[in-house]
């Protein structure tokens, strides 16, 4: 693709796990044949789907469709998928990218001189976050605002900063460090493997390089309420050192907020309205200043300071106790956290924590 002639090795191998993917890996492998500027193969590697995902990545011509080895004992899908494309990639430069993204014209040839320019053994992107539904609109700008604070790009940057981090929507490593410092296989038991290579490329002494990267790639991470309170109770726990101290801090920040908001109408009549609308507007100000770092709309900010704080609140609560009981889900399969015991059918084990954790009352409106 893109200049390769049959048989030559390109200069970048794309690997897509998908599992189930239907609604979006169109999309995103009509994004990733239109690249130009390097050469390259896609490897789509179909994680036992159920739906057409398979027959999609076949329709596309170019497009090598593979199946894993069965999901070893201890490891998750993802990382079992991804390891199985590895296997066959033949480039010295690796592109790891989900299949709900949507690559922009030309941006393979610019994270690649990007990757190189900068010195990075694994350049990893912040796509784009699309959202569509309600508690999309809401949850997400606070959840990824959060998470700019938690590993903000300039101290990932730094290689002496100590904070390590990247996004497995979009990671494109140096095939030669990827594999000096063991690859997914190293991590494949790992729920957020991003997160864990990157700091094992660190560790090693490899440079990471980490940005937001809306101008290269989007992505629709979570399609609903639903999707949304699975992926981040999965992943929330892990991401944040303290869930329950920033639950609280959300939660306190939402009230204030909001009876912010109560003072302000009740005064409205009154003479001291000007004043009280002056310190009503600067609470929100702050408010939205830590808000908008995540690169989302204004509607959708205030949409999020409004409702998203207290959903993120639960979200965080719900993650901290399904790790703490040892289990959490991701499309049909259960995983045990804490251990190296392994994933199972979703429908013996996942159903079971879930609604224990509906029955002790961490629950929200969706």
């Amino acid at each position: 693709m893109d200049g390769s002639r049959p048989g030559a090795i390109p200069e970048v191998s794309i690997i897509v796990p998908a599992r189930n993917e239907e609604a979006s890996l169109g999309d995103c492998l009509a994004s990733l044949i239109g690249q130009t500027g390097a050469a390259f193969e896609i490897i789509v590697v179909d994680d036992g789907s159920t739906d057409r995902t398979r027959e999609i990545a076949q329709s596309f011509a170019g497009v090598r469709v593979l199946s894993p080895d069965p999901l070893p004992n201890g490891w998750t899908g993802k990382n079992n998928a991804v390891i199985a494309g590895t296997k066959v990639a033949r480039a010295q430069w690796l592109l790891f990218t989900d299949a709900d993204t949507v690559h922009l014209p030309g941006s393979l040839a610019r994270a690649l001189a990007e990757a190189k320019r900068e010195g990075a053994d694994l350049l990893s992107y912040s796509p784009e976050q699309l959202v569509v539904t309600f508690a999309e609109r809401a949850v997400m700008p606070v959840i990824f605002a959060e998470l700019a604070a938690q590993y903000p790009p300039q101290k990932v940057r730094d290689q002496g900063s100590g904070i390590a981090a990247a996004n497995g929507q979009y990671i494109v490593v140096r095939r030669a460090a990827y594999d000096a410092v063991g690859g997914h296989a190293a991590v494949a038991a790992e729920i957020l493997e991003d997160v864990a290579l990157a700091r094992l490329f660190r560790k090693a002494g490899q440079r990471v390089y980490f940005r937001y990267g809306g101008d290269s790639v989007r992505t629709r991470m979570y399609r609903g309420w639903a999707q949304i309170r699975e992926g981040w109770t999965k992943n929330l726990a892990l991401l944040f050192p303290h869930p329950e101290r920033l639950a609280i801090q959300s939660l306190f920040l939402w009230v204030v907020a909001c009876s912010a908001l109560g003072v302000a109408l009740a005064g409205a009549a009154s003479w001291h309205f000007v004043w009280i609308a002056i310190a009503f507007a600067t609470f929100w100000a702050l408010v939205y200043r830590r808000i908008r770092i995540a690169h989302f709309s204004t509607a959708n900010n205030l949409i999020a300071i409004t409702f998203g704080l207290p959903m993120f609140a639960y979200l965080l609560l719900r993650s901290k106790k399904a790790h703490g009981n040892g289990q959490v889900s991701w499309k049909g399969r259960a995983y045990r956290t804490g251990t190296r015991t392994g994933s199972t059918p979703a429908k013996v084990q996942a159903s079971k924590t879930i609604s224990r954790l509906e029955n002790q009352g961490l629950r929200a409106k969706s």
